[in-house]
């Protein structure tokens, strides 16, 4: 069935209907899991927090690991930030917090989008010139490579009036929307966004800010505990594609490849979402304490007792006498012997 959202043509599938239905029956749910799991979720929004840290500023060509960028936001008030990489983390961070606290009171508007921007380069002094305003100059998408190389995905919007009016059509647009899916609207704003390209830099960073911030208002609250941006890194190649494919035909473009790519996204760390909640809730009976190990355990795999009992702030010998009793009731495994001796979840 053919169908028609925004400016853009969209073959609207029982494929694409199939995977809204299953994320919609999963994000019915979701209060009463919220209820149950508690500091297992604190967990997982955590880790999720740093995985969309460091994915989504590696996809721009920063080469932090999730490693580094969490010794880097554990230190932020005792670090400097100097270098290009350490800025656009703390950037981001601070706007992915920021909309985590206060997506309710961030509506949709220009000035809000320009916000984020400003806070997105705050750190980068390098910015001052563009930060929180649309460009000045022509720019372009470009994928960048591990090996340092980039190509130019395609042209965008050109500065100016045209800009300017592309961007205040589509907030238009999406705040007076009511009849489209608001995971379709998502997509599209996201896509349209992406397509104009309105800053002079930071335009794919803040897309992803942009996700979070219209899923959360929509009402999908699990995207907090998963990472939306460390699926797009994993699928680096099919978003670009994706995006190149559909903005190729501008104007009036057919965005059904962007939509089935972005709709496929959600689902899949949807399902991972749901496999990391059924292993931390195997046993109901265990103990807060062992439910906080546990979960550790399940999104650390290959973690040792002292780094749990530092992480979790749990004594060492109490680490060690839940991990036992972990290994007994086959919740966990245990592998390496001595110093490096490690643990992951069963199954």
């Amino acid at each position: 069935m053919k169908a028609k959202v925004y400016h853009f043509d969209l073959k609207l599938s029982w494929k694409i209907l199939s995977v809204i239905s299953r994320i919609d029956r999963f994000d019915a749910s979701w209060s009463s899991i919220e209820r149950l799991e508690g500091k297992s979720l604190r967990q997982l929004k955590t880790i999720a927090t740093i995985q969309s840290v460091g994915a989504s500023t590696r996809i721009e060509g920063s080469k932090m690991s999730d490693e580094e960028v969490e010794v880097l936001l554990s230190n932020i008030g005792m670090s400097k930030i100097e270098d290009r990489d350490s800025q656009e983390v703390v950037g981001y961070f601070n706007v992915l917090d920021l909309i985590s606290d206060s997506f309710l009171e961030i509506d949709v508007t220009e000035s809000n989008i320009k916000n984020l921007h400003n806070q997105l380069l705050k750190y980068s002094a390098k910015d001052d010139w563009h930060r929180g305003d649309y460009k000045q100059h022509v720019n372009a998408v470009e994928a960048s490579f591990p090996d340092g190389t980039k190509k130019i995905i395609f042209r965008t919007t050109e500065p100016g009036f045209p800009t300017d009016d592309a961007m205040r059509e589509v907030v238009e647009w999406y705040s007076k929307e009511k009849e489209v899916h608001p995971l379709i609207a998502c997509a599209s704003f996201v896509y349209e966004f992406v397509s104009i390209h309105p800053f002079q830099d930071g335009n794919g960073r803040l897309s992803r800010l942009l996700t979070t911030l219209l899923l959360l208002r929509s009402g999908y609250k699990w995207i907090e505990y998963v990472s939306f941006e460390n699926e797009i890194e994993n699928r680096k190649k099919d978003y670009y594609i994706s995006l190149r494919s559909c903005q190729a035909q501008r104007p009036n473009e057919d965005i059904t490849e962007w939509i089935e790519f972005f709709l496929e996204s959600l689902s899949n760390i949807q399902y991972k979402l749901q496999k990391k909640l059924e292993l931390t809730g195997q046993d109901s009976t265990l103990s807060p304490k062992e439910r906080m190990v546990h979960t550790y355990i399940v999104n650390n795999p290959g973690c040792k007792t002292g780094e749990i009992a530092g992480k979790l702030n749990i004594p060492k010998p109490t680490v060690k006498r839940i991990v036992s009793d972990l290994i007994s009731k086959h919740l966990i495994l245990k592998f390496g012997q001595g110093a490096g001796t490690n643990y992951r979840a069963e199954g």
